[in-house]
């Protein structure tokens, strides 16, 4: 009985993973939109943790707050949501963190992971997209998905113009970009509207 119950355990896991696997996440900016694939092989509990909070409609409204040409744009910090807490930008999240699930996938371009502060467990909301490539994150961020349309609108986010940011980099858009909705889809939709 218990190796049934085992048997029927990772069942359940891998029929889960097919099916994160089967879906994507349509990020409809006011810059366009981008279409990002899942990697639940490798970041199982990020990428339901990403899902959970876009069906929530937890990221709805909340801007890209970090912008840094050549590395990466950061966005998911519920705080974004209202610009009287623009210099708290950088610190919200969903009132709980995530384990890290680092992982062997490359930083490049397009590449989604996970914002953290030094403890390598205080993931919760906030991602970043890549613009280029970034070897000294690899292994130390949780990789979770991949950019798979919508390049386009990532490179005009990148060009936003910036102002100094909390971070004391020039990384703070000087005009909002902001993330209208995050919505989980089947991935055979976004193949048939793009054909």
């Amino acid at each position: 009985m218990k190796t049934l119950s085992l048997i029927v355990a990772a069942s359940l896991t891998v029929a889960a993973s097919l099916q994160a696997a089967d879906e994507v996440a349509v990020i409809e900016t006011n810059k366009g939109e981008m279409v990002v694939e899942f990697w639940p092989d490798v970041a199982p509990k990020t990428v339901e943790n990403f899902k959970k909070l876009a069906k929530e409609g937890f990221y709805d409204g909340t801007a890209f707050h970090r912008i840094i040409p050549g590395f990466m744009i950061q966005g998911g910090d519920p705080l974004t949501k209202d610009e009287a807490n623009a210099a708290r930008y950088g610190t919200g999240g969903p009132g709980y963190q995530i384990e890290a699930e680092f992982n062997d996938r490359k930083h490049t371009r397009g590449v989604l992971s996970m914002a953290r502060s030094a403890d390598p467990n205080s993931a919760g909301s906030q991602f970043f997209i890549m613009l280029g490539e970034a070897p000294h994150l690899d292994g130390a961020y949780t990789a979770f998905g991949k950019l798979i349309k919508g390049d386009d609108t990532l490179s005009k986010i990148a060009e936003t113009p910036r102002t100094m940011g909390n971070d004391g980099a020039q990384s703070r858009p000087t005009e909002r970009v902001e993330v209208k909705s995050v919505k989980i889809v089947p991935a055979d939709e976004i193949t048939k509207t793009s054909e």
